[in-house]
């Protein structure tokens, strides 16, 4: 089984307006996935390095990011970074370019997990709701382009207020979705902005939103998490 999670960091601030990098690694560690989807990873201003310092993950963590080699200071692309076990193989990566009037992206890598080869695929999305099934398109377009196919997994914030309309419409003709708790606002979460899709060789045995005492003010998201068993 392999257990992935999805967390919109918020550039690492938290309800008490600190940006604290180490308190998002506790929250991560509290989870132990196997990979994770992060957005909003980056600063917003200037070279837009990433939250997390490298020697931070190194030193104080079992992950390592995947490497998308778009901006030497950024650990992934436009916000979204892909964590995997220091012990994962990565097969492939690439970022993916979304239509946004805002810069938007999404990231996709191939690995190998627990041995098993995998997909899976890290988005945030726009506000806009003609945008974001725009953005939902490319992916889904950009994923079936893929010659070898494997079992895969999507992860991210979709910023889709709706239950089952707009973008989620979009993805679920081909994808189920993880039945997680809502995720936003932390404070009282009564929204599912954050989402874990898989295609239909996964089967998905456990999942939820994390709450604890770090996670409830590392960010204005709650994390998300599903274990998931390959078929």
């Amino acid at each position: 089984m392999i257990k992935v999670a999805s967390y919109n960091i918020h550039k690492g601030i938290g309800l008490d307006r600190r940006r604290d990098p180490a308190r998002i690694l506790e929250v991560l560690r509290e989870i132990d996935a196997d990979v994770v989807a992060l957005q909003e990873a980056d600063r917003r201003f200037g070279a837009k390095a990433g939250v997390i310092p490298l020697h931070a993950l190194e030193e104080h963590s079992p992950w390592k990011p995947i490497s998308f080699g778009m901006r030497a200071s950024s650990m992934g692309w436009h916000g979204n970074v892909l964590l995997v076990r220091k012990d994962a193989v990565v097969l492939d990566s690439e970022a993916i370019h979304l239509p946004a009037l805002e810069p938007r992206g999404a990231v996709m890598a191939d690995v190998r997990v627990r041995g098993t080869a995998i997909r899976v695929v890290g988005m945030h999305l726009d506000l806009s709701g003609l945008s974001r099934r725009r953005q939902a398109h490319a992916i889904l377009t950009h994923v079936e382009a893929c010659v070898e196919r494997r079992p895969t997994v999507m992860m991210g914030d979709l910023n889709e207020w709706s239950a089952a309309g707009g973008c989620l419409r979009d993805f679920g003709k081909d994808y189920a979705f993880a039945p997680t708790d809502p995720s936003f606002h932390v404070r009282r979460p009564i929204a599912r902005l954050d989402r874990i899709m898989v295609s239909r060789d996964f089967t998905v045995m456990e999942c939820g939103a994390h709450h604890s005492a770090a996670s409830r003010k590392a960010s204005d998201h709650l994390p998300i998490w599903a274990v998931l068993e390959p078929a």
